[in-house]
C-alpha cells in the first residue's frame, strides 16, 4: 500500500501536513484533490493486489466528494453504491433494522419466549445491524431523537405494546433495563476516540484528528457543520472534560473504558 500510494502523486494538504490515505484494519480511505487523480491509483491498487492474490471488492468501494464546489456533487456512485453522510446512513440503517424486527415478529416477538430471551436475541441479532459504523457518525439533535425513537419502537414490538396503549418510554426502558440507543453510540464513539488517541503521534488518523486549520482558512457563512470531532466534544462535556484532557486520560485504557461505558450502563 505504501509503495503504491507513494508512486502516485495523490493526497490532500491540510495546513502544513499532507495525507494520502487513512487505513483501519482492512478498510482503506484514499485521499485526492481531484477525481481524475483518484481513478488511476484505484486501478493501480487493484493490479498490485491481483499480483499478490488479493482482490479489491468493488461492490464495497465508494467515492465521496467533500467540499463546496458547485460543479461537484456531494456523492459519486461507484458500482451502484453511494455514500452521503451520517444522516442518510442512519436512515438506511433504521430501515434495515425495522425490516429485521418485522421479519421476526410472528416467530419470536409474539411467541411465548421469556422477555429475557427475547432481549438476548434483540441485543445479539438486531442491535448490531443498526450499530454497524455508528461510532463514526456525527449526530445532530434531530438524528438523536430519531435514533431513540427507533429503539422505543423495537422494544415496544418486543414487549407486544400496541401504539394505542399509553405506556411511558421510561417505563419501557425500566422494564427491559435497556439504555438509550444514543448512549450506546456515544460509548462506541468515545471508545474509538480513545483508540485513536493511543496511537503513535505519527499515525495519520491521529494527525488528521488533531491537526490545526491553516492560518488563512476561513469558515463559510452559515451554521457550522456538525463534525465527528464536534460530536466528541459534546460527549466530553458530559464528563466535564476538554479535548486535551481527554487525550491524556485516554492513555489509561482501563480508566477510559470505564468512563466511556458509564453512560451506556447508567442511562
Amino acid at each position: 500500500m505504501d509503495r503504491t500510494v507513494e508512486s502516485c502523486s495523490t493526497g490532500v494538504a491540510f495546513g502544513q501536513s499532507s495525507f494520502t490515505d487513512l487505513d483501519f484494519a482492512d478498510d482503506v480511505s484514499l485521499l485526492a484533490e481531484l477525481l481524475e487523480l483518484l481513478v488511476p491509483i484505484l486501478e493501480t491498487i487493484a493490479s498490485k493486489a491481483a499480483s499478490l492474490g488479493f482482490e479489491v471488492n468493488w461492490q464495497k468501494t465508494k467515492v465521496q466528494a467533500l467540499g463546496c464546489r458547485e460543479d461537484m456533487p456531494l456523492t459519486i456512485k461507484v458500482q451502484g453504491h453511494s455514500s452521503t453522510g451520517s444522516t442518510c446512513d442512519i436512515s438506511r440503517r433504521s430501515a434495515i433494522t425495522r425490516a429485521a424486527m418485522q421479519s421476526l415478529e410472528n416467530q419470536i416477538w409474539r411467541s411465548r419466549l421469556a422477555i429475557s430471551t427475547k432481549l438476548k436475541l434483540y441485543n445479539t441479532c438486531i442491535l448490531p445491524i443498526f450499530l454497524y459504523g455508528s461510532d463514526c457518525w456525527a449526530i445532530s439533535k434531530t438524528d438523536a431523537r430519531k435514533i431513540d425513537a427507533l429503539k422505543q419502537w423495537c422494544l415496544r414490538m418486543l414487549l407486544g405494546i400496541k401504539w394505542y396503549q399509553s405506556v411511558w418510554n421510561d417505563d419501557v426502558r425500566r422494564l427491559t433495563k435497556q439504555p438509550k440507543l444514543t448512549a450506546i453510540i456515544q460509548s462506541r464513539r468515545l471508545t474509538l476516540f480513545g483508540h485513536i488517541m493511543r496511537m503513535y503521534d505519527n499515525a495519520d488518523a491521529k494527525r488528521i484528528l488533531l491537526a490545526s486549520a491553516p492560518a488563512d482558512w476561513r469558515r463559510q457563512l452559515g451554521r457550522p457543520r456538525i463534525t465527528w470531532l464536534s460530536t466528541v466534544r459534546q460527549d466530553l462535556k458530559q464528563h466535564h472534560l476538554m479535548l486535551p484532557e481527554a487525550a491524556d486520560l485516554a492513555q489509561n485504557r482501563p480508566l477510559w473504558k470505564m468512563m466511556s461505558t458509564y453512560g451506556a450502563t447508567q442511562s
